[in-house]
């Protein structure tokens, strides 16, 4: 079944968008099943190869070709938006071909030769955003409700036509110039036509957002302005923009100059993560916009459909601030704006003298952006300097609060209060629950979507930001010698592609209450904004299909078929986005043949595919992959390394994998009886640093468990080990892939044999193995240890039925 409801009307879907049922009639089925199953099967001459993926897109045979008879045609011609919206995508269109497209008043919208742009209630029935959109031979026709789905529309238009049409950003007054595309020939004499189709689409979610944090690394106007160039190709219509920091204060606050003139300036830089020693890298650094630069990126935003959502840390992060005016904090000072990264211990004191600067700061802040939501942080805000403050505690008397969280909600409600009182709503990171939540705040989930959960259980709105799959300061390889110094963890495109914002958790109707979902690009160690091109894109890309799409038509395979030619887009752009790793190399590989077929992959249109058998880096001699490889496969294995080589001299990443010939292992001898289900576990108290620590650690606990997971005794507090023993009796011959995901280290073993090392203190990721196993018992030993903050550890499997799994509880055994 399902239903629709817009915010406050009737019902909307969570599965189809935002489509109600008058509007479904007979494409439903072409939404749930036409789009996956034919479209899914298109020739690479016949994909329609669009990001976001449209709800509903039905091939037409032939193409609609500009040319020098082609005039634009308005359903209300003196509708400014309209034509903004229009002109949007006509002046760039014109620079690029060379053509007049001019729009004319005496055609009627549809008649042959013309692209119109046409406002029609009926399609507004879907919402403010959605479009439709008919191309054929002899006509082009964009309708919406709204200036703002004509927009979209022309988004769409836009990827229809040839890559070549991004020289028009070169050519047009207002597009900076770090946009212009690396090469692209052009002119009235090149073919600029467009397949014909009819496309019904809508945003699923409400909220699609892109953060940058500028109070680390700044970065130019110039820039700001391609990146919401970038959100808007891919219908993207909220920018998080991340303005104050411990590391710098970076929006120019007249009544307090003191913000920029000192808070926007740190002496130095740590050198990458020389934490302990401290080193610096001994150069001075800052910078700030100015509330002219600020209402010049706001309207260049709002161009495109884009609202800038400003965030103003506090309590927490706020040593730039408090570096110009100490008399903020609990203690006295003096304070520097900071050089390293972490979480300070100084914050905002909750004085009357605090939040009268606060509120005078948001009051320019709101006059600065119009939209409806002020971030204020709320996240990593330590309570000691709180605990010893008689200022802080002198509030918590005043107000009869009982802890200092209570002490913090009462900073958050108060902020909140002055907000609302000003008609804008507040938004703040999921630290912001606890001690209670301000009565209409919205929360932006990011520490996983626990936080999420609970504000939507309470009837807040909610923005899902996790940083298991949306933070795109993460690695995006495996092999970290590959890439460029990140914070880490790992978060490949496709576990970004993988992300669902509404949790199964919730029902139908606490569901409604996830507006969206948006990534986040924190900049510790993005100083350039080449670099941060490469953290954002092409993850950005599997962002933008995620909170727009429908999730029933959402295809990992088909997202990969598209996306070389969003590539070609983004390269003709100048954007320095990752290649992507060659397929077919992911892990190292046991193999029970002597011989083995591989094939490898890479979704990028041009380029090549370069290899080496022996061990060797691919260069550009290498040789060429453009058949599936026959190896001979030997148990001392054979190094396979693949790369991606550019017609422009980029080369991607090295993947690399071992195939190697196994022997199967003997299973164990068990006597009958011996064994019961479950396996044994020991529990260690300590800071460990390593799994190996565990060796010469003393259990304090012992017990049985179903499986290689958390026992639900451990403490709150990091600063623990388990060690899990006993049998996996696997049901038939074959090789078993392992993959262990852990929050830190891991390590796992069978048959006496290390399978998956995973060991370190890190984040959430997991890490594969394999074995060769005959059918029968088999020794298993894990050991995981966890150094504080999150926690996570799953054992999954894959048989030679393929397939992944948690390990199944029937399948280990334990001596009582």
């Amino acid at each position: 079944m399902v239903t629709w409801k817009h915010k406050g009307t009737e019902s909307r879907s969570r599965d189809y968008g935002p489509w109600p049922a008058s509007r479904i009639g007979g494409w439903l089925v072409a939404a749930t099943l036409f789009v996956p199953l034919v479209a899914d099967g298109l020739t690479a001459q016949q994909e329609y190869e669009i990001v976001p993926r449209p709800v509903v897109l039905e091939p037409i045979g032939g193409t609609f070709t500009l040319d020098d008879r082609v005039r634009a045609v308005l359903s209300h011609a003196g509708d400014t938006d309209l034509r903004a919206a229009a002109e949007f995508w006509l002046s760039r269109v014109r620079a690029a071909t060379g053509l007049a497209l001019p729009i004319v008043d005496d055609l009627e919208p549809g008649s042959p030769g013309t692209v119109s742009f046409v406002l029609d209630d009926s399609v507004g029935e879907a919402g403010a955003e959605a479009y439709e959109l008919r191309v054929d031979s002899a006509a082009v026709r964009l309708s919406a409700g709204t200036p703002v789905g004509i927009f979209y529309g022309t988004q769409t238009l836009r990827q229809l036509l040839p890559v070549e049409t991004e020289i028009s950003l070169a050519g047009t007054s207002n597009a900076p110039s770090s946009m212009r595309p690396r090469s692209a020939g052009h002119g009235p004499e090149a073919s600029w036509s467009i397949p014909a189709v009819r496309i019904e689409d809508a945003p699923r979610f409400e909220y699609r957002g892109m953060h940058l944090d500028v109070g680390r690394h700044l970065f130019p106007v110039d820039f700001i302005k391609k990146y919401l160039d970038l959100l808007a190709l891919y219908k993207l219509n909220r920018f998080h923009w991340h303005l104050t920091e411990d590391q710098g204060w970076r929006i120019e606050i007249k009544k307090y100059p003191r913000l920029t003139e000192v808070g926007a300036y740190r002496k130095e830089t740590i050198l990458e993560k020389h934490f302990d020693p401290y080193v610096g890298d001994g150069i001075p650094y800052g910078g700030f916009y100015t509330q002219e630069e600020v209402r010049e990126v706001v309207a260049y935003a709002a161009e495109r459909q884009i609202t800038v959502i400003p965030e103003i840390e506090m309590p927490g992060h706020s040593l730039a601030a408090l570096a110009a005016y100490p008399e903020l904090a609990c203690t006295e000072g003096p304070f520097e704006v900071r050089t390293s990264w972490g979480v300070s211990e100084d914050v905002y004191c909750p004085s009357e003298a605090t939040f009268t600067f606060l509120e005078d700061v948001l009051t320019e802040v709101l006059e600065l952006f119009p939209g409806r939501y002020i971030h204020i942080g709320g996240d990593e805000a330590p309570k000691v300097r709180w605990e010893a403050s008689p200022a802080a505690q002198a509030v918590m008397a005043r107000e009869g609060l009982a802890n200092e969280e209570e002490l913090q909600s009462y900073f958050i409600r108060r902020i909140e209060r002055f907000l609302l009182d000003r008609g804008r709503r507040l938004i703040g990171w999921d630290e912001i629950l606890e001690g209670g939540l301000a009565p209409q705040a919205t929360v932006m989930s990011w520490r996983g979507t626990e936080g999420g959960i609970e504000a939507a259980r309470q009837g807040h709105d909610v923005i899902m930001t996790p940083g298991s799959h949306v933070y795109f300061d993460h690695y995006q390889g495996r092999d970290r010698s590959q890439e460029p110094l990140a914070i880490g963890g790992y978060t490949p495109l496709q576990k970004v592609y993988a992300f669902e914002p509404v949790p199964a958790d919730l029902t139908r109707e606490q569901g409604e209450h996830v507006l969206g979902a948006q990534a986040n690009v924190w900049t510790e160690y993005m100083k350039t904004s080449e670099h941060v091109e490469y953290m954002v894109f092409p993850r950005l890309l599997a962002l933008a299909e995620v909170v727009w799409s429908p999730r029933a038509s959402r295809s990992w395979p088909h997202f990969l078929r598209r996306l070389p030619a969003q590539l070609s887009r983004l390269g003709a752009l100048g954007v320095n986005y990752r290649i992507p790793d060659v397929s077919g190399l992911e892990a190292d590989r046991l193999l029970l043949a002597d011989r083995v077929t591989l094939t490898l992959s890479a979704p990028v249109a041009a380029g090549e595919i370069r290899y080496t058998t022996d061990g060797s880096e691919p260069t550009a001699a290498s040789a060429i992959y453009s058949d599936p490889i026959d190896l001979a496969i030997s148990e001392d294995g054979v190094p396979v390394r693949a790369r991606v080589f550019l017609p422009d001299g980029r080369a991607g990443p090295t993947s690399t994998a071992r195939l190697t010939r196994a022997r199967l292992l003997d299973p164990e001898i068990v006597p009958e009886g011996s064994l019961v289900s479950g396996l044994r576990f020991e529990f260690f108290e300590g800071d460990f640093a390593s799994v190996q620590d565990l060796d010469d650690a003393v259990a304090g606990v012992r017990g049985e468990v179903g499986g290689v997971r958390l026992t639900g005794s451990e403490p709150r507090e990091g600063g623990f080990g388990l060690r899990f023993t006993g049998y996996m009796r696997v049901p038939e011959d074959g090789v078993y892939s392992f993959r262990l995901t852990s929050d830190d280290g891991s390590r796992l073993s069978i048959g006496g044999g290390l399978t998956v090392d995973h060991d370190g203190r890190h984040a959430a990721t997991d890490r594969s193995g394999a074995a060769a196993l005959r059918a029968g018992l088999h020794t298993l030993d894990a050991t995981y240890f966890d150094a504080g903050g999150r926690r996570a550890l799953e054992l999954e499997v894959s048989g030679p039925e393929g397939g992944w799994r948690v390990v199944p509880a029937e399948w280990l055994f334990h001596r009582p």
